[in-house]
């Protein structure tokens, strides 16, 4: 079990600041009834609140949130459980052994343990949007290892994109803004590459291009500082970038100096619905 979670810690770069990541766990257990494996608790706090590829996304029992936390999952109020078991085929709380939600996707499949016996040995079981259930004899850490990795094979969730490299995203308020630029004398992958370099260290989130005229998206994450970001082509020419709101004057020069190293000018600073800033620090009803 241990050597999943370094492989998930070499496969997935955890944050800096974990979000929602500490608390007492006596207290999250005594209000579920039950002991929670070690290997989540160690994915609590190494990764804290966040998403798995812009996909995977993984509860703590911590923090206010009304979107996070760790629940029991439960039937619709009409419907029951030991009569209807093809559409509920395993335990439901408050039954022995009901299924425990740690985690969810993008897609609204939930991600359950099976809290039969003792915790360490729990199996993950999906539970899809459709109704639809897949058992894996595994604990939480290393089902997202080996998802991350390419190694878990699911008929219900998306697979990781092979070609990603990949990246946890905690959830936490950011700030979006948008610097609008010149076009450069640089090709775009020469623009791209220094602006990558100028961010450094970063990690992909995914490209995007279109066949008919060329335009497209890079996505990228900065490794160091939790900011996420796009770089538009070429109409409009712009860096799009969110960041949590202490980084504000930090990612101001850092984003700057980036494009003066891609030998381009900042026509305009916008919010991320594209309203005109006169300063960039300025705030404006959309960062609330």
């Amino acid at each position: 079990m241990t050597g999943r979670r370094e492989a998930l810690a070499r496969l997935v770069t955890p944050p800096t600041a974990p979000v929602d990541a500490r608390g007492e766990w006596t207290t999250a257990e005594t209000a579920l009834g039950v002991r929670l494996p070690d290997d989540y608790k160690w994915l609590v706090a190494t990764y804290g609140w966040g998403e798995f590829g812009d996909f995977l996304y993984l509860h703590t029992p911590f923090g206010a949130s009304r979107h996070n936390g760790v629940e029991w999952q439960s039937a619709h109020p009409t419907e029951s459980p030991e009569r209807d078991r093809e559409r509920y085929p395993y335990p439901l709380h408050p039954a022995p052994g009901g299924l425990l939600i740690w985690g969810t996707t993008m897609n609204a499949d939930r991600l359950c343990w099976l809290t039969d016996g003792d915790p360490e040995e729990w199996p993950v079981v999906v539970w899809s949007s459709e109704g639809w259930y897949e058992t894996h004899r595994t604990g939480a850490a290393a089902f997202v290892e080996g998802w991350a990795g390419g190694r878990v094979r699911s008929d219900l969730l998306v697979a990781m994109e092979a070609d990603l490299a990949p990246w946890f995203n905690t959830f936490r308020p950011r700030v979006d803004r948008c610097l609008v630029l010149s076009e450069g004398p640089l090709p775009h992958d020469e623009s791209l590459r220094r602006l990558r370099t100028g961010l450094a260290p970063t990690t992909d989130r995914g490209t995007w291009r279109s066949e008919r005229d060329g335009s497209g998206q890079d996505h990228f994450a900065t490794v160091d500082a939790d900011w996420l970001l796009t770089y538009d082509t070429p109409h409009p020419h712009r860096i799009r970038i969110a960041f949590p709101p202490e980084d504000t004057e930090h990612v101001r020069r850092r984003l700057f100096a980036a494009a003066e190293l891609m030998e381009c000018r900042v026509l305009e600073v916008t919010t991320a619905a594209g309203t005109p800033l006169e300063a960039w620090d300025a705030v404006t009803d959309e960062d609330e």
